[in-house]
Parts: structure tokens; sequence; C-alpha cells
């Protein structure tokens, strides 16, 4: 630094200036020397550094330092240099303006440390480039986002105690020792922001949230795919292309239904209830059983008992005990409902579309005023909403239409005119 000011003066006494000029025309020189200096280091980073950086992470077979070193944060580094070359010569500038060594001093401090906290920033977000472009999905991916959030908090409000410090002309760690008096007026100023936060650690921690799932939260409206997640927010993109943005505080007090688990299992469940006339329930007769045998809708098997039903009461016959109204041919003949719960669960079964490995039924509900509730229970293996609901019609429309032919009729509530 020094040699920088013998050169000045050198230069000025081969100028041959004398008097009280001096003074300011060092002060000049000096000035213009080290915008000089500060504009070709900033010329030397952006133009030669930068570049060669670049060409050496992109021969590297390695995708990581290409994220982690990429032009933005190298550009965003090159602003700290030049205001470095300022600040070392500062002193040497301004030796003899004591007030206007201290205002620029903390101009340019402050300066720097803006600069460089947008640094780590952008060097932070490149993390959540690296982890976006591994495409994967895990807990520990959950964990470092959380930890990157939590970093970025922590530097800002460093930042903003060290500015405060640089404004104040004090040590920034008696700062923050005082922080300590204030904590209580300080918790209640971000109370929302630190509930935010400790709810958005909870959610990843705890598995119980991940970008890309599909989740339904009724107290906001909210029924689509997470499109981002930080510490303090939620953004889900509904299925009508609206967006909900969601407190994670919301998600952890209320309650909300993650689809995740339908959609790594082995298909979309379908539970839908057809109400039948209880009128139209009745037992088979031989015109209705020749046509259901003509077409297909049954077999001679269908008719008979099962095996061990007979052989209850073939025992109960050996045993002597009183079975004359079981002898009636009626009190054991099969009725309609019976059959066409046969046939549809046999229906469901051949259909492609169905998961038969998971659980697959026709069943009885509890009678209700308007009618006998049938419910078909089974999974459908495409989890696709447009396919799933197109098959689904697909089925239960034939649900409706078969049911004709076993002599059923669906109850119909008609509107109040």
């Amino acid at each position: 630094m020094e040699e920088i000011r013998k050169f000045v003066d050198e230069m000025i006494t081969w100028a041959g200036v004398t008097g009280d000029f001096v003074p300011m025309l060092r002060h000049i020189l000096l000035t213009i020397t080290a915008i000089l200096l500060a504009m070709l280091s900033d010329f030397l980073c952006r133009k030669i550094l930068v570049p060669l950086i670049s060409k050496i992470t992109d021969k590297t077979d390695i995708t990581w330092d290409d994220v982690l070193l990429n032009k933005k944060v190298l550009t965003s580094a090159c602003h700290i240099v030049p205001a470095v070359v300022i600040w070392s010569l500062m002193p040497l500038i301004y030796l003899e303006y004591p007030i206007f060594k201290e205002i620029l001093e903390r101009a340019t401090g402050i300066y720097i440390v803006v600069m460089s906290v947008r640094t780590v920033l952008v060097f932070i977000g490149s993390f959540k480039g690296l982890e976006n472009s591994q495409e994967r999905r895990s807990s520990a991916q959950q964990y470092f986002h959380t930890f990157c959030g939590v970093l970025r908090v922590l530097m800002l409000f460093v930042a903003a105690v060290v500015v405060i410090a640089i404004l104040l002309g004090k040590n920034p760690m008696t700062l923050f020792a005082g922080l300590g008096a204030t904590s209580a007026v300080l918790m209640l100023v971000f109370k929302d922001t630190i509930t935010g936060l400790a709810a958005g650690v909870r959610l990843t921690s705890n598995d119980m949230l991940h970008k890309g799932d599909w989740i339904t939260v009724k107290s906001v409206d909210a029924n689509g795919i997470v499109e981002d997640m930080s510490l303090t927010t939620v953004k889900v993109r509904n299925f009508d292309n609206t967006i909900v943005t969601i407190s994670p505080t919301t998600l952890v007090n209320g309650s909300f239904q993650n689809w995740i688990g339908m959609q790594k299992s082995g298909g979309r469940r379908v539970k839908r209830v057809v109400y039948f006339d209880f009128r139209s329930v009745r037992l088979v007769d031989e015109t209705l059983k020749r046509n259901l045998l003509a077409r297909h809708f049954a077999t001679e098997d269908s008719f008979k008992l099962k095996e061990s039903l007979q052989k209850a009461i073939d025992k109960d016959i050996q045993e002597g005990k009183d079975i004359e109204d079981l002898k009636n041919p009626a009190a054991l003949a099969p009725t309609n409902l019976q059959l066409y719960r046969k046939f549809m669960e046999k229906y469901l079964r051949q259909r492609p579309e169905v998961n038969t490995d998971l659980t697959l039924m026709v069943r009885h509900m509890e009678a209700t005023p308007c009618g006998l509730p049938i419910e078909f229970y089974f999974f459908i293996k495409d989890k696709v909403w447009v396919n799933y609901e197109h098959i689904l019609a697909d089925i239960m429309e034939h649900a409706y239409a078969l049911a004709n032919e076993f002599g059923l009729k669906i109850y119909e509530q008609y509107p109040e005119q």
C-alpha cells in the first residue's frame, strides 16, 4: 500500500506540482488509482476467472460442480472482489480525511456484507438445483432441504446484525450478547415465522410431505399437487390450475390427506354403492333360471347349495334333527340378488383393469329406507385420474345395466316437483 502512495508522490514531484494543491492532487490520484484497480480486479474476475472455472467444470464428468459453481454463483462472488480492493486501499486514500474515511469504510463494509450474504444465498439455492436435477425423493433429501432453509434464515439474521453493528460503529459480538435481553420482544415479533419454521421442520423430519405429492386440505379448499415446499410455505397447484399457498402450521395443527400411499400401491380404490328396490329381490324361478343360463349369466353350479351347507344339512339329518323347514325347495333356493352379486364379483375379477391381488368384493350393507345398498369394493390398477374415472364409469354402467337381466330394479328417488 505504501508503495502506491510513494509512486503517486513521485508522479506529483515529477510533474513539478508544489504548494497547497499537493494534498488535494494526491487524494484525487489515489482515488483514481483505487477505482482503476477495482475495475481491473472486476474485469479479471468476470472475463478471465469465471470463464476459466466454467470450462474446468464443463470438462469434468461429475454434475454437482456444474450446479454449485454455475455462472450465477461466480458472478455474484465477483461483486465482492472490487469492494475488497477499495476497502484495503481506504486507509491510504483518506489518510488525511478521517471523517470521509469512516463514512466510506462503513458503506463499503455494508456492501461487502450484503454481497457476501447474497453469494452464500445463491450458493445455497444451487443446492436446490442439484436436488432437483437428481430427481429423487427421500426423507434425506427433505432433511437437506430443511437444512438449507434454516441456513438461509440464519445467514440473513447474522447479516442484519452485522450491518446494524457497522452502522452503529460497534462490535457485532456486543450486539449478539445484547440480544438475550430482547429475546422476548423478538419472539413476539417473529412468532409466526418461528412457529412456521418449527412446523416446516416437523413436516420434513417426520416424512409427512414431499414435493410432488397429491394432497387434499379441506380447510383451505386445496386439492392438487405440491409444487414447492419451504420452511414457511407449501405451494399446491389444484387440478383447476389455481394455486393455494398453505402455512406448514396449518398442515401440522390441522389435518390433510396425502394420496402418496395410493400412488405407491397397486391400485386406486373404488367404493360405490347401488341401492336396489326391496320389491325386486326374489327367489329365482324356472323362467329366470332359463334366461340366466341361456345368456351365460349363471351356471348350473350357481343353483346348487354350497358344499359346506349341504354337508351341514346331511349331518343334521343323520343326527335326527328337525329340519322340515329346510326341506322346502324355496328355503334354500338362490335369490336373483345373490346370483347378481356372484356374477359381478366374477365380472370384476375378469376385468384386466382391476387388481385382483387387492380386496375385491360385492357386499350387502345395512338396509335403508332408500333401498337395499350393495357396495362394490375393488381397486383399479390405473391411478391416473382421467383413466381411472373412465374405467370406473364403464364398470359401473355395466353394473347398472346387468341388474335388469337378473330381474332387479335400482331404487330411484324422484326429485320433488
